[in-house]
């Protein structure tokens, strides 16, 4: 299995409603390591790494994400394998 690693930031009405909590779900859910964190701008910041499929689809899911959240934009780059053992949520930026 080719993993490959990306970092998505996601905006619009995405902290507060429980969008870290949901990314990490999913992504254990699809087998994915990496984390995810609040950002002081608002936004929502992940790391995905795993199989290329369950990265894509997780990135696509993103552009919905939880029930309460309103995502504006989901803007993903290439990103490096930082080493995560799991899926984690991290501290706010």
């Amino acid at each position: 299995m080719a993993v490959t690693a990306a970092r998505l930031v996601i905006t619009g009405r995405v902290q507060g409603v429980g969008f870290r909590a949901w990314t990490r779900r999913e992504a254990r859910r699809r087998g994915l390591r990496g984390w995810v964190r609040n950002r002081s701008d608002g936004s929502v910041e992940a790391l995905l790494i795993g199989d290329a499929a369950a990265v894509d689809g997780l990135a696509e899911a993103c552009r919905r994400g939880p029930t309460m959240a309103r995502v504006d934009g989901v803007a993903r780059m290439p990103a490096d394998d930082d080493g995560s053992p799991d899926f984690a949520e991290r501290v706010s930026l």
